[in-house]
């Protein structure tokens, strides 16, 4: 079983907003990209209805609040942790910043 992990948290099994223990793990870059979060750490753990099931949550308002927020992090550390902004468009597909 592959261990999932984050760069914004220690802590997968409470919400980085809320801090609840109801949580559900958010991979910042979905889809195609899913593994790519993965590898880079770009999965947070967030409450249900942060997650998909609210009217502000990431899935229901892509590229849009606290999903933008969440992929504008993403792309802040990546800069600089890991490549510059070319780097990460053609990773990721675009610049959130």
């Amino acid at each position: 079983m592959k261990k999932i992990w984050s760069v914004f948290t220690d802590d997968m099994s409470h919400c980085i907003i809320t801090g609840s223990p109801d949580v559900h793990l958010h991979h910042i870059f979905p889809g195609a990209r899913r593994k790519q979060s993965e590898r880079c750490g770009f999965v947070v753990p967030l409450v249900y209805y942060l997650h998909e099931f609210g009217k502000d949550s990431v899935h229901e308002n892509p590229n849009t609040g606290l999903d933008l927020k969440l992929k504008q992090m993403a792309q802040e550390y990546w800069e600089s942790h890991y490549g510059n902004r070319k780097a990460f468009i053609a990773t990721f597909g675009k610049s959130y910043l």
